[in-house]
């Protein structure tokens, strides 16, 4: 039967919202531990939204739940003309937007964090299709640094490695904090009646930090039906932190972007 989602992605996916269907579909079903068809999306905005989304346009049933929550910085004592713009994540790009002309050059990390930057109206948007090793490659292979000085934006305790690296191979480097990420301090009850009553099937974490701040959320009663899950995972790092938790079932993504993740997790069983 076709699944039809009543409401905004922006109230369904809020931290208070189950999953909310027509009468076209029992609500029933969704609480049948026989078909486990939930998935647990640990990620914050911006990104959660879209990744609900794409989770029910495949079939499953998305449990939003953030591992952190996310506050913008206002930028202060910018670089004068930067040569282009560094951005580790979307969350960035509402900074970049406010603090730097659209005739900038950006670098994004992956194609979403470059998508938003488009969306912003960034003209010149690379996208490094990757992690921060794939933006070191495309800014060193593509990008002189006698062009000027990039700024990167990233979030608090953040990006300090990356500028590193990116100054070992010549380029002078301004950072700034563009926002900082709170880890929540408990998991919604719903996620919890979710978990005990065993209708959610995945987990899918999106950084290190964000495992580790979404488990350390977590109370241990619920712990256990949490690691019974299949954890899909952004990376090698934050399958050392989830499996460090207690869960058996870890899938790596191929690469380590959202999409992939995605398309780790598949096809539902209700499509």
């Amino acid at each position: 039967m076709r699944r039809v989602w009543a409401g905004s992605w922006v109230k369904a996916c809020g931290l208070t919202a189950l999953p909310t269907f027509l009468k076209s579909e029992p609500a029933a079903l969704m609480s049948d531990p026989a078909v486990p068809c939930g998935v647990l999306v640990t990620r914050p905005e911006p990104g959660l939204s879209e990744t609900c989304a794409a989770v029910a346009a495949a079939g499953w049933v998305p449990y939003a739940a953030p591992a952190l929550h996310i506050t913008p910085q206002v930028v202060r004592c910018m670089p004068a003309q930067p040569a282009a713009c560094v951005l580790t994540s979307g969350q960035a790009v509402q900074a970049a937007q406010a603090s730097l002309p659209s005739s900038c050059l950006v670098f994004a990390v992956g194609d979403r964090t470059a998508q938003r930057a488009r969306a912003a109206g960034f003209i010149d948007v690379r996208s490094a299709q990757g992690d921060a090793e794939a933006l070191v490659a495309l800014i060193t292979r593509t990008h002189a640094p006698s062009a000027g000085t990039l700024l990167l934006l990233s979030g608090a305790r953040q990006g300090v490695a990356l500028a590193a690296r990116l100054r070992l191979a010549g380029f002078q480097v301004v950072r700034r904090v563009a926002y900082t990420a709170r880890p929540v301090q408990r998991v919604a009850p719903e996620i919890l009646s979710a978990l005990k009553a065993g209708v959610i099937s995945h987990s899918l974490f999106f950084s290190s930090e964000s495992a580790a701040a979404w488990i350390a959320a977590l109370p241990e009663a619920e712990r256990e039906a949490a690691s019974r899950t299949t954890g899909i995972v952004i990376s090698q790092a934050t399958a050392a932190v989830v499996q460090r938790a207690g869960w058996s079932r870890v899938m790596v993504a191929a690469q380590p972007t959202a999409q992939a993740v995605l398309e780790a997790l598949g096809p539902g069983p209700r499509v």
